[in-house]
């Protein structure tokens, strides 16, 4: 059933290979999370609806050949679940905790999944990066200004920022972060979850700079949202 509810709304055609990695991930994912927490999903049908059909989705909104990185990437979703179906993307995930990219890790070596891992905070891996990757997603992160101001500096003039949100709810209000941080609202992919949930996919594509200003330190995102 996922195969087929895949290709019918991304064309993305899960094959043999793609299915048995998928299967590690699964098994991988629920044997750690006993130890360390990595998601609230531990039904095995849930975390291939919820984590790796969701995740996957956002194959529609990026280009070929594509740089990745995946911000607050967790326990790898969505930039895995995408390397497996999309071999053509280069992924760097990026976390601030350093359990969730030794899982990762692991769990790439494991499948031979070649990707970059960065144990960092959010604003301080901008820093040092800015304005290197095609694309940046980010999944299940904060409210959607918040995630705008995490992402927009690290992507190229003419890049996209991908976000995972369940609708459109929060465009309006991150109207002046978007602005702000030289993104400019594109599109947006709705879907329906074989469970039933909604999924919108945002696209934000760079327009301008983003001020070196962003994004704040000392949690100030949060704090103060633009």
């Amino acid at each position: 059933m996922m195969k087929e509810y895949l290709q019918q709304q991304v064309n993305i055609i899960l094959d043999d290979k793609m299915r048995e990695k998928l299967n590690f991930y699964c098994k991988f994912l629920l044997e750690e999370n006993e130890k360390y927490n990595l998601t609230a999903i531990i039904d095995v049908n849930e975390v291939w609806n919820k984590h790796f059909a969701d995740s996957i989705l956002g194959s529609v909104a990026i280009p070929s050949n594509a740089t990745v990185c995946d911000v607050g990437s967790g326990a790898g979703f969505p930039s895995i679940p995408l390397k497996i179906a999309r071999d053509d993307i280069d992924i760097t995930l990026v976390d601030s905790l350093n359990k969730r990219i030794a899982f990762t890790q692991t769990l790439c070596n494991q499948l031979g999944i070649s990707a970059n891992f960065y144990h960092d905070r959010a604003e301080d891996f901008a820093r040092l990066h800015s304005e290197q990757f095609d694309v940046a997603t980010a999944r299940a992160v904060a409210p959607l200004n918040i995630l705008l101001e995490y992402t927009a500096q690290i992507v190229k003039i003419g890049g996209l920022v991908v976000a995972y949100k369940t609708d459109l709810a929060e465009v309006d209000v991150a109207k002046h972060a978007a602005t702000l941080l030289g993104l400019q609202f594109e599109k947006h992919y709705d879907f329906t979850l074989p469970d039933g949930s909604k999924r919108a996919i945002l696209v934000y594509k760079k327009v301008k700079p983003t001020p070196k200003a962003y994004p704040r330190g000392q949690n100030k995102p949060r704090k103060q949202p633009l």
